[in-house]
């Protein structure tokens, strides 16, 4: 298989391409022109670090000084302790300002690594290797990067862009059952809000997404990653349009902080938080009640949960939803969708017919 490269353009040099295809962890050709220095720093997890640590070391030990730092796995541990073990290795280390920092994990690793590389002697160069669906799709792309703090997901963080993604697909044949599809969410995501065409090439190839047939998985990951270029392009830092992102997460964050992170895997919350979203869309009457029942199908297909955790209270939700980052002066707002393919970010949803989501969906 041919490798596919695609460009995140910013600009200047913030820049960078994503590179996906099989076998990557293997040609160093698509990682070594974007380490800068001689310094490489590896951080991986422990479910991770046994899969395939040893090749990037492989690759990277005879040009460079490489250190390895291998990480709990686990949502919960995307954390400030997390973090100071990070800077407490590169310091013991002695990693300079020309080190490059290399995230081999999924969207904890990647969140918490790019965090760090953010603000280690206040910014240092990093590189992308996901290792999960959900993360080659969503967070390696973008330059989102942070922490979890007790009251509220991502409260903590920075924009920082990498220098690289490199998406191996052959990594997805390790990939738990339930890891893939809480992926496919995001996949998903990207034709709710921006791509009419490829959601319904979803509807059609979603049991093929499933077995990880390698040609019809890289065609998704592909335009997953094109689909989220195209809106970071116009908006980086989240000022306007890049919002949309966020479809069915103000509601899915909330799951996560009601229920433990990790207990709801982050996809899975978005799942059921995209079904309310199109849920309060038809409430709204941008939307036809039967996008709900066709988006209920297309996430059964995918594994995916189509109910809110019914153990959350209405008045649990609404306090945890208020907590979002895209609330402003107290207005909640939110993602919805005035078509399939074509989402917004509204204030206009009354708290009335928010409730009544809720409780509908639940």
């Amino acid at each position: 298989m041919t490798i596919q490269q695609l460009k995140v353009d910013l600009g200047d040099q913030r820049s960078y391409p994503i590179f996906i295809g099989s076998g990557l962890l293997n040609k160093a050709e698509c990682l070594t022109p974007y380490i800068r220095g001689r310094q490489v720093c590896i951080v991986t997890n422990e479910t991770v670090a046994p899969l395939y640590l040893q090749k990037l070391e492989n690759l990277l030990s005879e040009d460079y000084q490489v250190s390895t730092l291998i990480l709990s796995d686990g949502e919960k541990y995307k954390n400030a302790d997390t973090m100071m073990q990070i800077y407490d290795h590169l310091l013991e280390k002695k990693h300079n300002r020309t080190t490059t920092l290399i995230a081999l994990g999924g969207g904890v690793v990647g969140d918490t690594t790019g965090f760090a590389a953010a603000t280690y002697q206040r910014g240092v160069n990093f590189i992308q290797v996901p290792t999960t669906l959900l993360s080659q799709v969503d967070s390696s792309v973008g330059g989102k990067t942070g922490i979890n703090h007790p009251q509220g997901k991502n409260m903590i963080g920075a924009f920082h862009q990498p220098q690289a993604v490199i998406i191996d697909t052959d990594v997805l044949k390790t990939l738990p059952a339930r890891e893939l599809s809480a992926g496919l969410a995001e996949v998903i995501k990207y034709g709710l809000i921006n791509d009419a065409e490829f959601y319904e090439w979803l509807e059609k190839n979603i049991t093929i997404l499933l077995s990880v047939d390698p040609v019809i998985m890289t065609e998704a990951i592909a335009r997953s990653c094109q689909n989220k270029a195209d809106v970071v392009n116009q908006d980086e830092k989240e000022s306007g349009i890049r919002a949309i992102l966020n479809l069915g997460h103000t509601f899915g964050h909330a799951i996560e902080a009601a229920q433990g992170y990790g207990q709801w895997l982050h996809g899975e919350a978005v799942a059921a938080g995209m079904l309310a979203a199109v849920d309060l869309s038809v409430r709204m009457g941008w939307v036809n009640k039967i996008e709900v029942d066709r988006l209920s199908v297309l996430l059964s297909n995918a594994n995916l949960p189509v109910k809110l955790p019914p153990n959350m209270s209405t008045d649990q939700f609404l306090s945890l939803m208020i907590m979002d980052k895209k609330v402003t002066d107290g207005k909640l707002r939110l993602v919805l969708l005035e078509s399939i393919g074509k989402a917004v970010v509204t204030e206009e949803a009354s708290k009335e017919n928010v409730v009544a989501t809720i409780r509908a969906c639940r």
